[in-house]
């Protein structure tokens, strides 16, 4: 794929700025976008959305402006497609790429919607915040080679971004990586409680279980070995992990609770684009 720089694109609307839509945002801007290729629209902006279109000179509006956008950009509730985009199909035109992050809304109902077949269905992650997050992608057929290095121009600035074979998979990562931020957030409160549970004060155990995963994702991402090996470096024989490990990998630990976690999300996915 041919790789094309942030400035070579735009203007670019972007359709809810909320906070995954602003997130994308401030990675197309600190990745080179100019603030006056970029427009905004949220019917009701927060605070920091109107601090950012401020400090970059991005375009707040509304509604969608009238004129045909370049590349169009859904960043809205599932639930709130259907009403939306019949409003926006006048800002599509024969040359418009549609981007969508929407769960679940498969790429025929908004080709179907909007009257275009240039769609590329895409799920990202919070950590796109701080530019660590990845993103699944998966180009409709009316999408060439071109659009699909504008999509990866503007994802690859939040983060790392995975290609995929088939839409159906977008469902697959949607409940892995979409979603798994909010597994890791979870199993640090479980941890923290556990702490506390040893006799620590409730600051004192959250420390311990933040720091702890944030080392850990941090030693990996600086290291490439493979995970396994990570782990078994830290677990001696016959030793404390081990022991923890025991109950952690058992037929009933966390292996398949997590895979029970995963199939219910990628199941909800699926629900939400019928």
């Amino acid at each position: 794929m041919s790789k094309i720089a942030l400035d070579e694109i735009g203007p670019v609307v972007l359709i809810g700025a909320g906070k995954m839509g602003l997130a994308l945002a401030r990675g197309w801007i600190g990745g080179g976008l100019p603030g006056g290729s970029l427009t905004l629209v949220d019917p009701q902006p927060g605070e920091s959305t109107t601090a950012f279109a401020a400090e970059t000179g991005a375009t707040l509006r509304p509604k969608a402006p009238e004129g045909v956008a370049r590349v169009l950009v859904l960043a809205i509730k599932p639930q709130v497609m259907g009403e939306v985009l019949p409003a926006l199909k006048p800002v599509v035109g024969p040359h418009t790429l549609v981007v969508s992050i929407a769960a679940g809304i498969s790429i025929a109902r908004i080709a179907e919607g909007l009257g275009t077949l240039r769609v590329i269905r895409t799920m990202p992650n919070t950590p796109a915040q701080i530019g660590q997050g990845i993103s699944g992608a998966v180009a409709g057929e009316g999408a060439d080679e071109a659009d699909r290095a504008v999509a990866d121009a503007l994802l690859a600035a939040a983060g790392e971004v995975v290609w995929v074979g088939s839409e159906s998979a977008i469902d697959g990562v949607t409940a892995v990586s979409g979603s798994g931020p909010a597994y890791v957030f979870n199993f640090v409160e479980a941890l923290a409680a556990a702490a506390a549970e040893q006799g620590f004060s409730a600051e004192q155990a959250m420390r311990l279980a933040r720091q702890t995963v944030i080392g850990a994702a941090a030693l990996m991402a600086a290291d490439p070995t493979p995970v396994e090996t990570l782990r078994k470096n830290v677990t001696s024989p016959k030793g404390t992990t081990e022991a923890a490990l025991g109950v952690l990998m058992a037929a009933d630990g966390l292996a398949p609770l997590v895979s029970r976690a995963v199939t219910a999300a990628r199941r909800r996915s699926e629900e939400l684009g019928k």
